[in-house]
């Protein structure tokens, strides 16, 4: 962890930021955030765990040109050098334009129509944007050995890998990314009308449907995310037909990802952005009960 004194010093060296004010956020599972502010204008410093700099670089070339298109999307403000990630003491840095609004509710059917919408406004912009560095989808290894935490993981991650590969992913409509947009994600800025998405660590190029499948899932399934998926799909990035299809193997893969990713935090007693180990265990119990529905729907006739 970076301390509140190197961040200061950071700021002050490379952004030209002597005296601002800094106040640790730390909102993420996956990374460390600060507030700073100075001369009235406020930005995000940020750092990622697993410590990457070139995913997490690359991440913020794809908020960049979103920026660039009209979405608020936190792209990075360059140092002195021209940099937009820096390393301290192994650990890459950002600082990150502040990107105002309202956080978004998974439940609300209004919010639910404007993340479909920016989502998909999202993800129609990234067609024609190139970024080095890409990663490629997907990372879930069902022989992991993370995956022995608890007798049930593993048989349900592979089970719900095998299913996302008996869609034939190459038949799924691909794009860049974001992984992971969770309500919080999404800032409405109300007063200039402009729906934005922040927090992009890597660059991910997958099935869209992947996404979209998240935002459903945070919405609590596709039962819950009726005014969600139509408004998506009222944009025609992804087929109507693709999404019948698929959505629900989909989302199975997106618990099993969920699964995956807990009984890592487990097994490497990995707290970042959490106040104890309760908390991995729960998101791990989650996971178990959705993924128990998940089968279960699959193997009715």
């Amino acid at each position: 962890m970076i301390s509140d004194v190197t961040l200061r010093a950071f700021l002050a060296d490379l952004w030209g930021l002597a005296g601002a004010t800094v106040e640790v956020h730390n909102g993420g599972l996956n990374s460390a955030t600060w507030f700073v502010a100075s001369g009235g204008e406020r930005w995000v410093a940020k750092t990622v765990v697993p410590a990457s700099r070139r995913s997490f670089a690359a991440g913020l070339t794809i908020a960049a040109a979103l920026d660039n298109a009209g979405i608020p999307a936190g792209a990075p403000l360059a140092t002195r050098h021209g940099d937009h990630v820096v390393d301290v003491d192994g650990i890459p840095l950002a600082l990150l334009t502040w990107v105002p609004g309202e956080e978004l509710s998974g439940s609300d059917p209004g919010h639910q129509q404007l993340i479909g919408t920016t989502l998909a406004g999202v993800h129609r912009t990234l067609l024609d944007v190139s970024v080095p560095d890409t990663e490629r989808f997907h990372w879930v290894d069902p022989q992991g050995e993370h995956l022995s935490i608890r007798p049930w993981v593993r048989a349900a991650v592979a089970a719900a890998v095998a299913a996302y590969d008996e869609l034939n992913p190459r038949t799924l409509s691909w794009g860049l990314l974001h992984t992971d947009p969770a309500p919080e994600a999404f800032r409405m800025a109300s007063p200039q009308g402009v729906c934005g998405l922040i927090d992009w660590s890597t660059a991910m190029l997958g099935p869209l449907l992947y996404d979209l499948a998240s935002a459903v899932m945070y919405a609590g399934g596709p039962d819950h995310a009726d005014a969600l998926i139509e408004a998506y799909l009222e944009q025609g990035v992804v087929p109507r037909a693709e999404v019948e299809r698929a959505m629900w193997v989909m989302l199975r893969f997106r618990w099993a990802v969920q699964a995956d990713y807990f009984a890592h935090r487990i097994a490497t007693h990995d707290l970042t952005g959490i106040i104890s180990a309760a908390d991995n265990e729960r998101g791990l119990a989650e996971a178990y009960a959705w993924l128990n529905r998940l089968n279960e729907r699959a193997a009715a006739p």
